[in-house]
């Protein structure tokens, strides 16, 4: 289905099972805008997987070099935060993306508006086919995306309230911003680690400590074999 797959991965914890992965089929470590990397083949496509870090420059950077390099899709998974109908421990498919900390309302423009440009983006639709084909108990919808990780009720409120999110991350929005540009594919494939409220930041710890990107990356293989 294509021929050079880019993905682009935040954390280190949840970038291990994938490398294994990789490694256990013949993949070639490297690096990739100083990042660690690895290079390997599902079927007839070339696999370039990055951890590029964790935050929006990060991941639009990584993301415009592999682009350049020639991948002909992007894709993206990692942990969420659940802000509507989430159940911790499970997948959601984004089908949307939004950067809810970029903020003109002082020049009268909407929440996350950028001037005279497209500003929220979508997922691309044959990925989305497949990817709702798969996972049909995932929640599906808008993920909006920051440089803060969300760790209030009143926060993520706010959130589900002004753009209909379902799932927060530091990073979603900002690759769906290079890949609409450059007319790239682009999906992504979430797991919720916690509810983006008090209680956050030791329930995304725990997860991403204790081997839970593990099913998260079971699932994405899933998703990457089906389209490679």
């Amino acid at each position: 289905m294509y021929k050079k797959i880019g993905i682009v991965v935040a954390d280190t914890e949840e970038f291990m099972p994938l490398l294994d992965y990789a490694l256990n089929s013949d993949g070639e470590k490297t690096e990739i805008f100083s990042r660690p990397a690895v290079i390997f083949k599902i079927n007839n496509t070339d696999i370039v997987a990055v951890n590029c870090g964790i935050g929006k420059v990060n991941a639009s950077a990584v993301t415009a070099k592999l682009i350049s390099d020639g991948c002909d899709a992007i894709l993206n998974y990692g942990l969420s935060g659940g802000i509507e109908g989430f159940v911790s421990g499970g997948l959601s498919v984004p089908t949307s993306y939004l950067e809810h900390d970029f903020d003109l309302t002082v020049l009268g423009y909407k929440p996350c508006e950028k001037p005279n440009q497209k500003y929220i983006y979508e997922t691309d639709k044959a990925l989305l086919d497949i990817l709702k084909e798969l996972f049909k108990d995932a929640v599906f919808g808008c993920a909006v995306c920051g440089d803060r990780f969300i760790s209030s009720k009143k926060d993520s409120d706010f959130l589900k309230d002004t753009f209909g999110a379902v799932t927060c991350d530091m990073e979603t929005g900002a690759i769906a911003s290079v890949c609409d540009m450059a007319k790239v594919p682009f999906a992504s494939l979430r797991r919720v680690s916690d509810g983006a409220d008090e209680e956050a930041a030791d329930s995304y710890s725990a997860m991403n400590n204790n081997g839970g990107n593990n099913p998260l990356v079971d699932a994405f293989l899933t998703f990457l074999n089906k389209i490679s």
